[in-house]
């Protein structure tokens, strides 16, 4: 290497460097914000969920036997599973096929701020209208006494649950159908007519050209549709209060009635085991798609 090239490379190790150093800078500001409002809290809870609420003494495991032991917490675990199981896979269904089948259609486009709807209207005015809808004597049961059917008590029954899985879905539906459009804008038509021509089916051309592009967007919607599905507690909250229906009593209502009552300790010790499920959920879903 003569001394051209060594003083050029040496240039070039110099602009990369200081582009590095760039991109820290800009970086940093967000670093800060992650260390100071999430993992030192978080911290924090940890060593909390090992210590007595009052006195603040080292209490080992204690916390994280009375949590498991703890019946509410076992029930509200089972209904946040079951909403999740639920919620989450009818969420991703229903919303993709909504989506291939708007696609296509030229004034697909217009509709496109009004799929963001629901997430602008307040929650108030959202549970204003479950209850209108849901309630004993609310326009639902009016309909079905019309139709000569027995009313149901939508918000005291195991009805309930599907009125909590509606309200998602009618919150988040629009919102996901954006993302999905999103993912199919960049799948190139020729693709499509090109597997249309060889003979293949809407079907198979969905199901062998274009959903298999569609898997990276597909991990990005299931993350962001298992968080928000931990969002619905603010229109059960409202609509049903602290002690809801049993079906509908979920994590966040316990959390609620832990800090009403000052149960700091199980609070933190069940914060750390939630958070540590989801972490290792979100690790698996990202484990499964790299692999694919």
């Amino acid at each position: 290497m003569n001394r051209a090239q060594r003083k050029l490379h040496k240039s070039s190790r110099c602009i990369l460097k200081n582009r590095q150093m760039a991109k820290n800078v800009f970086l940093l500001p967000s670093a800060a914000g992650v260390v100071l409002f999430v993992l030192l809290p978080f911290a924090d809870v940890s060593r909390r969920s090992f210590t007595t609420a009052v006195t603040g003494e080292f209490c080992g495991i204690d916390n994280y036997q009375a949590v498991f032991a703890n019946e509410a917490f076992r029930l509200a675990v089972l209904n946040t599973l079951r909403f999740t199981g639920v919620g989450v896979p009818l969420l991703l269904a229903v919303s993709l096929l909504l989506s291939v089948m708007i696609y296509e259609l030229p004034w697909a486009h217009v509709f496109k701020s009004a799929y963001l709807f629901p997430l602008a209207v307040p929650s108030a005015t959202v549970v204003l209208v479950w209850k209108i809808l849901f309630h004993r004597q609310g326009m639902l049961n009016a309909w079905l006494v019309s139709v000569g059917k027995t009313p149901v008590d939508w918000l005291g029954s195991d009805a309930s649950f599907w009125v909590l899985i509606v309200s998602y879905l009618w919150k988040n539906l629009g919102y996901t159908m954006i993302l999905w459009l999103a993912g199919l804008s960049y799948i190139q038509k020729e693709q499509k007519e090109a597997a249309m021509a060889d003979g293949a089916t809407s079907a198979k051309c969905f199901w062998y050209v274009v959903f298999p592009q569609l898997k990276p967007m597909l991990y990005t919607v299931t993350v962001l549709s298992l968080i928000n599905s931990f969002k619905v507690f603010r229109e059960a909250y409202i609509v049903a209060g602290a002690y809801p229906q049993q079906r509908l009593y979920l994590l966040q209502h316990l959390f609620n009635n832990w800090f009403t009552n000052l149960d700091v300790d199980k609070m933190a010790a069940a914060a750390v085991c939630t958070a540590i499920v989801l972490t290792l959920l979100e690790l698996l879903l990202q484990r499964a798609w790299e692999d694919k």
